[in-house]
């Protein structure tokens, strides 16, 4: 009887506005939750089918679905902490639990889009609740090893060690100095020009380059050419380059290197005027100059003047700061100056977000409704920018929640008064007898 069957649908009413109750409540107990997605209710109708010609129509009532729009962004908040992180854009940071850190490789791999991650005791960064950033290591010299980007492989836990130190050896110098143009004339004395620069080992010790110019002078006239001879402390002193510079004394390049002859040690390349030294630690390539160059070795005037000396590489440091880029790239800095890049954080992503299994602690799992994941590197892809610095907001509109939360009261009450009505009909049905 379709009398029945409003009742039916007044109870399937009064559970869906239950459910529909239950998720705007736990949107607003989460509305300053940090990386909260709102949870969503959307009802739909059951139709009971039967002869449209019968004038008799049973209600099927409704039935809830309940889904959380993972793929919507909650505004970015910024913070103090450089390790606070989020995403400006699509895709999750890999992370896992810290009870999991024994067997990372076969735990599946959960996901987030915010995390303020910190190191503990045993240098793990990981967040308040227990999530572990998972990222790839860097090799020595910075680089990312290439891993496949369907699987998990290569991700390790995070580890930054706040009391390790590191050294960056010296590999690139530039050499700028002016010879004294007067020197090479005839009856001069021949003086031979001494300089010292520090370079850095690798092992962080500090050793030092011997730079000798000796003019040539000439029975008469100007010949315009020096002698360079290069010796390696860390060598034992040893002589590991010989050249002989001419300079060029027209009007257009005057004092601008004219050639350089290798007499014995690393070549000379004249399109980037670098000489290839090999000093005890390995190739270190010196910058002095092109040909025609007037950045680099040049013969004016009368004074003898180092006019540039720069290089990279430093001594042994202690690690001061640990920042993360746009890129995912996690950097540690020393407090000599010196950078080196330790981890890259790769972003997850699925074909369909809100496929994906909610956890615990603003967690998500790969689902079969989310179809497989493939590992991004930041701002690739459909992936956006990591950004540190900031955490991502909760995605609950209160104002929306509390005028959903007047409407749900309202179609609770109502279908309320639907069960009173049939059952006050029912009354009158079973009077009848009377």
């Amino acid at each position: 009887m379709s009398i029945s069957s409003s009742l039916n649908s007044a109870v399937s009413g009064l559970a869906a506005n239950a459910t529909k109750l239950a998720t705007i409540s736990d949107n607003i107990a989460n509305s300053g939750t940090y990386g909260y997605k709102r949870a969503e209710t959307e009802f739909n109708a059951l139709v009971l089918s039967g002869n449209s010609g019968a004038g008799v129509y049973f209600a099927g009532g409704t039935r809830p679905l309940t889904s959380r729009a993972i793929d919507a962004r909650g505004a970015l908040v910024a913070t103090s902490n450089a390790l606070d992180i989020a995403i400006s854009g699509r895709g999750m940071l890999p992370v896992t639990t810290y009870s999991a850190l024994s067997s990372v490789s076969s735990e599946p791999m959960k996901m987030t889009t915010t995390g303020s991650f910190h190191t503990d005791a045993s240098g793990v960064l990981r967040t308040d609740s227990g999530l572990v950033l998972l990222g790839w290591a860097a090799n020595a010299d910075g680089s990312i090893p290439v891993y496949p980007r369907g699987t998990q492989t290569g991700l390790v836990p995070i580890v930054i060690n706040t009391n390790q130190t590191a050294g960056d050896p010296t590999t690139q110098m530039t050499l700028a100095v002016n010879l004294p143009a007067t020197e090479t004339r005839a009856g001069e004395s021949g003086e031979v020009r001494v300089m010292s620069t520090e370079y850095f080992g690798n092992l962080g010790t500090s050793e030092s380059l011997d730079v000798e110019f000796e003019p040539t002078v000439p029975l008469s006239g100007e010949s315009n050419e020096w002698t360079m001879r290069i010796y390696d402390s860390a060598s034992g002193g040893a002589l590991i380059g010989e050249y002989v510079l001419v300079f060029d004394d027209s009007r257009g390049a005057g004092g601008t290197l004219a050639s350089v002859t290798v007499v014995s040690g690393g070549a000379y390349d004249a399109s980037t005027g670098i000489l290839d030294l090999a000093v005890a630690g390995g190739p270190l390539a010196m910058t002095i100059g092109k040909i025609g160059d007037t950045n680099g070795l040049t013969q004016l005037s009368d004074s003898f003047t180092p006019t540039s000396i720069t290089k990279d590489g430093s001594p042994v440091g202690n690690l001061t700061d640990v920042e993360i880029d746009e890129n995912g790239f996690i950097t540690a800095t020393y407090d000599t100056g010196f950078t080196r890049r330790i981890y890259q954080v790769p972003l997850v992503d699925v074909p369909n977000p809100n496929g994906l299994k909610a956890l615990n602690n603003q967690t998500f799992q790969v689902s079969p409704d989310s179809g497989s994941f493939t590992l991004w590197d930041a701002g690739d892809g459909p992936t956006g920018d990591v950004v540190g610095y900031a955490r991502e907001g909760s995605t609950t509109d209160v104002a929306a929640e509390l005028t959903s939360l007047i409407q749900t009261q309202r179609a609770y009450s109502s279908n309320a008064k639907v069960i009173q009505t049939v059952d006050e009909m029912l009354q009158e049905t079973t009077n009848i007898k009377r």
